[in-house]
């Protein structure tokens, strides 16, 4: 039988389960493109449950041990002593999470002989060493579209909250204060600003089509042009590069994965040929940004505001840039997690874990790695060049 590793972010600090401020969720019957919802045989665990840390399990202890598998449920992942380190070298399935991921480095990966299955619950595997994945036979999945409304609302919630200077003037109610002066000194109206999507993918498009009708100029960029009729639709304005896009616009708003030819895009070179006073949301992977240029150019007024919620390593150390540089409306990485989108991911998990021990085809929209290539959505969203992922170091 098999030894599953799940690395999961810690339990709440009050302890679990928690009570929870709502009773359930709404059904949702199928994703805007027409792809199906997770199908696992069966779920053991309740809609609306916090599945994504270490006590939730993401619903998949009982399953497991039923078929006589072995579960090692763990948040210690980072360094030589952690939990995940011991465990990795007789591990037959590695599950992860992009918001406390176990980056899967190619000289962790060289520990793993047994390794056959790099599992993301969720979306987003440049954790993972895609080369070095390639080249041990590791197949890697990740459970498509099960959060990708999730981000998009988190976004949209972003661009406003920096546009309006919301935290700043929340921040005045609950110091005590009633300073509207202050609170507005840095608030303008969306309405009628330029805003680029980098990446007009699932995320992408479900964010340009919430911010229609806020009366915003719309712009995009992607290696693959939208249909005629979708452009027509928003009014969407193409750029054939991030550096066209970036100059036309006021708010950039980034949803590429992360591979060689996004990482460190946006440096002091790129963002300096934005529009003074730009804003940045990055909801993607943040080391398509350069962290320093990003300080920088909020203390030298070139942009506005800078918000998201990746970050480089994560969880980031207590001292990170960060946490402290001006006009941030960071949070953690929270946007994809939300109990809605868990329910999902729990359960698309656990699809494709019964289609990998029961020898049946994954899905080809989880497959990122399949038979030493890229393989479904990953042929189509990274790429493998010989070189390791960026992202994917210890």
């Amino acid at each position: 039988m098999a030894k599953i590793l799940c690395v999961l972010y810690p339990d709440p600090v009050t302890g679990y389960p928690p009570v929870y401020a709502r009773d359930s969720l709404p059904v949702i019957d199928g994703y805007p493109d027409g792809q199906t919802l997770p199908t696992p045989s069966a779920i053991d665990f309740t809609p609306g449950e916090l599945l994504g840390c270490v006590s939730g399990e993401l619903g998949l202890r009982r399953y497991l041990e039923a078929q006589g598998h072995e579960l090692v449920v763990t948040s210690d992942k980072d360094g030589p002593d952690s939990v995940f380190e011991k465990e990795l070298p007789d591990a037959d399935v590695v599950i992860s999470q992009p918001f406390w991921p176990a980056y899967l480095s190619a000289e962790r990966i060289a520990k793993a002989p047994k390794l056959k299955l790099a599992l993301t619950a969720g979306i987003g595997s440049d954790h993972v060493d895609l080369d070095a994945a390639i080249k041990a036979g590791i197949t890697v999945a990740e459970v498509t579209y099960c959060n990708s409304i999730s981000v998009a609302e988190h976004a949209v919630m972003q661009i406003l909250a920096l546009v309006r200077n919301y935290l700043p003037s929340h921040q005045w109610v609950v110091d005590g204060g009633w300073n509207i002066a202050d609170s507005v000194e840095r608030a303008y109206d969306l309405e009628g600003l330029d805003v680029g999507i980098i990446a007009a993918g699932r995320i992408g498009q479900a964010v340009l089509r919430r911010l229609k009708p806020f009366d915003v100029r719309l712009h995009y960029f992607d290696t693959r042009r939208l249909p005629a009729e979708v452009e027509e639709e928003l009014g969407l304005t193409y750029h054939p590069d991030v550096q066209s896009l970036v100059r036309a616009v006021d708010i950039v708003d980034i949803h590429a994965p992360l591979h060689p030819k996004t990482y460190h895009l946006f440096d002091a070179n790129l963002i300096n040929s934005m529009r003074r006073g730009s804003y940045i949301v990055n909801t993607a992977r943040a080391e398509i940004t350069v962290q320093e240029d990003i300080v920088k150019a909020l203390e030298s007024g070139q942009l506005a505001g800078y918000a998201g919620d990746v970050w480089y390593p994560q969880p980031p150390a207590p001292d990170h840039p960060w946490r402290t540089m001006p006009h941030e409306a960071m949070t953690p990485h929270v946007s994809g997690t939300t109990l809605s989108a868990q329910a999902r991911y729990a359960a698309g998990t656990r699809e494709i874990l019964e289609d990998f021990f029961g020898g049946h085809p994954i899905r080809d929209e989880y497959l990122i790695v399949e038979g030493g290539q890229l393989a479904g959505t990953g042929a189509k969203s990274y790429t493998a060049d010989g070189s390791a992922s960026p992202g994917a170091g210890t």
